[in-house]
């Protein structure tokens, strides 16, 4: 069994756990998945499948053969290799918590 996305208009509508002769006969175009992908690299060093695994609401790329979330703010670029969305400024290394600032273009400390 694997994952598949369904695509409509480029983006991600279902996904669901099947065997391949099941999603062949199904409706619509369906797109194997791997929740093992992440950024384009498998967590458990096998071969990569299209950069990230799908969620409901991605955007599925055909031309780059990728899923990737929707742009979480206008300012951050999607990265090429990784398929995943980048801010303009670096998070800062530290282990507190940040909050990006789209107005300022970046990181506000979260204090608690």
């Amino acid at each position: 069994m694997a994952h598949y996305a369904k695509i409509e208009n480029g983006i991600v509508v279902d996904v669901i756990v099947a065997e391949q002769d099941f999603v062949a006969t199904q409706e619509g175009t369906w797109v194997q998945t791997s929740y093992n992908t992440l950024g384009g690299v498998h967590r458990l060093g096998g071969t990569a499948l299209r950069k990230n695994y799908a969620g409901i609401g991605n955007t599925y790329d055909s031309a780059r053969d990728a899923f990737y979330a929707e742009q979480p703010y206008a300012s951050w670029v999607l990265n090429d290799t990784s398929c995943i969305w980048e801010p303009p400024v670096p998070r800062p290394p530290d282990v507190g918590r940040y909050d990006w600032n789209e107005k300022t273009k970046s990181w506000d400390a979260v204090n608690d």
